[in-house]
C-alpha cells in the first residue's frame, strides 16, 4: 500500500495457482474523493470483493480436499497448494490493514480488512491442521514399520533355532552316509503315504510357529 496526496495505492494479486510462479496483479486505487478504481477502471469495490471472494473459493477447494485426504502423498499435494495461499492471504490481510490505517473513516476498506483477516486466519489454520495431520500419519507409518521389523526379527529368530537343531544332525547324517534299516521297505505304501501326511503337518506346525 503506498499513499500519497489522499490517494491509496494497494497493489493485490490474484489467488496463486498451484504448479505456477506467475502471479496475476490486481491494482486498486482509492481516491480522495472515495472512489475505488481497480486497474484504471471503474467498480473497483466490487472487484475488491470479488478478490476476496475468489480466496475464500479456494479456502474451501483446500477444506475439502483436508477431508478427504488420506494418504501422505494426498497431503503433500494439499500443503503444496496452501503454501502459496497462506502466504498470498497474509500479504493480502497486511495490505488492507495499511491501507485502513490510511483511511480511517472508510467503512468499506475496514469492511475489507475484517474479512481478509478472516481469510488469512482460516488458511492458516488449515496450514496447520495438514501439517499436524501428515504429522501423525507419518508416525502412524514409521509405528506399524517398527512392528514389521520386530517380527521379522522374531521370525528370523525361530529360523535360527530351527537351523541350529536341524543342522548337526543332517551334517552328522551326510557325512556318514546313513541308510538304516527300519522295516517298513516291504510293507503296504500306505505306511509311506501316512509317514508324507505326518511330515506335511509338521511342516505347517513349524512353519504357523515361524510366522506367529
Amino acid at each position: 500500500m503506498i499513499s500519497e496526496a489522499n490517494h491509496l495505492l494497494i497493489i493485490l494479486h490474484n489467488p496463486p495457482v498451484t504448479d505456477t510462479l506467475d502471479r496475476v496483479p490486481a491494482i486498486f486505487l482509492r481516491k480522495p474523493d472515495g472512489t475505488l478504481l481497480a486497474n484504471g477502471l471503474d467498480g473497483g469495490a466490487l472487484k475488491l470483493r470479488k478478490l476476496l471472494s475468489d480466496y475464500r473459493t479456494r479456502w474451501e477447494e483446500c477444506d475439502k480436499a483436508y477431508d478427504s485426504a488420506e494418504t501422505a502423498e494426498q497431503l503433500l499435494r494439499l500443503l503444496e497448494a496452501l503454501a502459496p495461499l497462506n502466504r498470498s492471504s497474509t500479504n493480502l490481510a497486511r495490505a488492507l490493514q495499511a491501507a485502513r490505517d490510511a483511511a480511517k473513516t472508510d467503512k468499506f476498506l475496514i469492511s475489507m480488512r475484517d474479512e481478509s483477516e478472516e481469510i488469512s486466519r482460516a488458511f492458516d489454520l488449515l496450514t496447520s491442521d495438514a501439517k499436524l495431520k501428515l504429522d501423525y500419519r507419518i508416525a502412524k507409518n514409521s509405528e506399524a514399520q517398527a512392528a514389521q521389523a520386530q517380527a521379522m526379527i522374531s521370525a528370523q529368530h525361530r529360523l535360527n533355532v530351527l537351523a541350529a537343531i536341524t543342522f548337526p544332525i543332517m551334517a552328522v547324517a551326510t557325512v556318514l552316509g546313513m541308510n538304516l534299516r527300519h522295516g517298513f521297505e516291504n510293507q503296504s505304501p500306505a505306511i509311506f503315504l501316512l509317514v508324507l501326511v505326518i511330515g506335511v503337518m509338521i511342516g505347517l506346525f513349524v512353519k504357523r510357529w515361524v510366522a506367529k
